[in-house]
């Protein structure tokens, strides 16, 4: 990684710490320089990478600011700030993201898959039970994980699966955190079934109104049983 790489990872880390919050004047270039004993030339090349971002903003003869993470144009750093917030929130939007991409991967899933795709679905669901009754959340979040990824593989569509790369971690962070409760697993498996019945139906509407029930009863798990908890 180029020293300027490592300077704006530092300074993103800082912001995203809440070190720079939103709106905050940065200190000037000679100042940062000397903080990250690096020359001027190598910390202006990394405001450059932020600024490309638009994690912060430059304003002649007055300085750089910080902008809000809500601005920012880079998926990366945003979902580590969205992870530092309080309250649930990022689980919830990643389950609206979620659903955005999934009710339209299992509609076009429903018309291209495979007899492959509904065998290894089959075996994914039997999967989740079995580690379900066997209360390993790990196992099952892994299985339910890979459900999923085979039903944006069968979507046809390459750019699917990518899509869902940049949340790595926080997406089986997610998972984890909602299917280590029993009741969420035995409605996880539940709905899982009816996502499997309307692809092997081939119905495109029954499928996508399938994966939507699904996302709407994982949303309505997290608030009763995780973040209802937590409070």
């Amino acid at each position: 990684m180029a020293l300027s790489d490592e300077i704006a990872e530092r300074l993103l880390t800082s912001i995203i710490d809440g070190h720079y919050p939103p709106g905050t004047l940065l200190p000037v270039e000679d100042e940062l320089a000397q903080e990250y004993s690096a020359s001027r030339l190598t910390l202006r090349e990394a405001v450059k990478v932020l600024r490309s971002q638009n994690i912060v903003r430059i304003h002649r003869g007055r300085g750089t600011y910080v902008n809000a993470p809500d601005q920012w144009t880079a998926l990366e750093p945003m979902i580590r700030a969205e992870a530092r917030r309080p309250g649930g929130t990022v689980s919830e939007k990643l389950i609206e993201a979620r659903e955005l991409i999934e009710a339209g991967s299992a509609r076009l899933a429903a018309v291209r898959r495979t007899e492959d795709d509904l065998t290894e679905l089959a075996e994914l669901l039997e999967e989740m039970k079995e580690t379900a009754g066997a209360g390993d959340t790990d196992a099952f979040v892994d299985a339910d994980i890979a459900f999923h990824q085979v039903i944006m593989r069968a979507s046809g569509n390459a750019f699917v699966p990518l899509l869902f790369q940049p949340f790595g971690r926080l997406l089986v962070d997610g998972r984890r955190e909602t299917s280590a409760v029993p009741q969420i697993r035995e409605n996880a498996i539940a709905h899982h079934q009816k996502v499997l019945d309307a692809l092997r139906a081939g119905d495109p509407e029954q499928a996508r109104q399938a994966m939507e029930g699904h996302m709407a009863q994982t949303a309505d798990d997290l608030r009763t049983h995780v973040l209802k908890s937590d409070g």
